[in-house]
């Protein structure tokens, strides 16, 4: 990979306007960070309007909480957002739900728009270590029928890459309240510690 054919990615990503062609009620731009030479991917569902914003992802309050447990596997806020690549399965705002209680889940077909991108996205990264976050990245990975329960707190080999789930971080999610829960995203987060010894053991030498 060449920076020059990531940033080509970027422009078209940040310019793509399929969705509101179509009609979905989406606010472009893509919001994502890349750091060259990345080893590690987060993916996450859609950002929200805090995101857009911010132009980053996982701001406020689903970045704080993700953050903390990125923190307890060795992860550090400031040197993650400038060295590693996070993104998300739909790349832009996709705007309110019809209840108004929270943001929209995209729909098959946005994420079918944008899938070539993620698709490109992995290939051009090449990451090590995959980190999808939430029902809608998971389900890239894992089987529809599988239960969170089931999944976070394992790990899978896809493609000679590692993935390692995590629940969705979102203050309106009740998943990550109970407590056996919590005991599955600490084991997630013992994962991520291992694979993060492995690929920068300079980070963990005394």
């Amino acid at each position: 990979m060449t920076p020059q054919t990531l940033l080509e990615l970027h422009k078209k990503m940040r310019s793509c306007r399929l969705c509101l062609e179509e009609g979905h009620e989406i606010t472009p731009p893509a919001i994502f960070s890349s750091g060259m030479g990345a080893r590690i991917m987060t993916i996450g569902q859609a950002p929200g309007i805090t995101e857009v914003e911010a132009d980053r992802p996982f701001n406020a309050g689903s970045g704080q909480r993700l953050f903390k447990w990125l923190a307890d596997a060795g992860i550090e806020e400031t040197w993650f957002r400038a060295t590693q690549y996070m993104t998300s399965v739909t790349k832009c705002y996709p705007g309110r739900s019809a209840s108004g209680s929270g943001d929209r889940v995209p729909g098959p077909a946005e994420q079918e728009f944008c899938r070539p991108y993620l698709e490109r996205e992995i290939e051009l990264i090449n990451p090590a270590l995959m980190i999808p976050i939430g029902r809608l990245a998971i389900n890239l990975f894992f089987p529809k029928s599988m239960k969170l329960t089931e999944i976070i707190g394992t790990q899978k080999e896809v493609d000679g890459r590692y993935v390692v789930p995590l629940p969705h971080s979102s203050g309106a999610s009740r998943w990550h309240q109970i407590e056996a829960n919590r005991t599955l995203i600490r084991k997630a987060v013992s994962l991520i510690n291992d694979h993060m010894q492995e690929i920068f053991p300079e980070l963990f030498t005394d």
